[in-house]
């Protein structure tokens, strides 16, 4: 997805649960594991606002927007380190 989320970075950052930010911003922490995982097809900017107050940061520092490039990538270097697994292995 070309969205990426960072809200673990931020949690880590500021040494907080997602339990502790789920109940600080008012959502589940269910809610907030989809929206943390990058599985969210929305955001309230309500809850976009309470994210940014309670980590004390910037909508940017959450959220940003990777090329769909990026992903090929990625995707290319796991089936280039699972080769190179079977070639080692072979040996």
């Amino acid at each position: 997805m070309p969205i990426a989320v960072d809200i673990d970075v931020m949690l880590a950052r500021r040494k907080m649960s997602v339990g502790e930010l789920a109940d600080r911003i008012g959502i589940t922490p269910a809610n907030l594991a989809v929206l943390k995982n990058g599985r969210a097809k929305a955001v309230r900017f309500s809850t976009l606002a309470a994210l940014c107050e309670v980590l004390d940061c910037q909508p940017g520092d959450l959220l940003r927007w990777e090329t769909d490039d990026a992903e090929a990538a990625e995707a290319v270097d796991k089936v280039d380190g699972a080769d190179r697994a079977e070639q080692t292995q072979g040996d």
